[in-house]
């Protein structure tokens, strides 16, 4: 599964490891994203996201029919 937030369109981060001495070495910071299961009462049948901790509060806040609205104004094949 892709680390991409379909809500927030949160992507992976990169930087280094620090250790002790010093060294860097390359490093991913993935989001924390997560399979969650809506069901959408307008489309009448359960859609499948990939949302991040975050996407999941804007789910919350706004409503899963808004967020879909916009999902799919923007092209996103749900």
């Amino acid at each position: 599964m892709a680390a991409v937030c379909q809500v927030t369109g949160a992507v992976p981060g990169f930087g280094h490891s620090i250790s002790h001495s010093h060294r860097r070495t390359k490093r991913r910071f993935d989001p924390n994203v997560q399979k969650k299961t809506y069901y959408v009462p307008s489309l009448g049948r359960n859609i499948k996201l990939n949302v991040s901790a975050k996407g999941i509060k804007v789910i919350d806040a706004r409503g899963i029919e808004s967020v879909v609205k916009d999902l799919l104004a923007k092209g996103v094949k749900l």
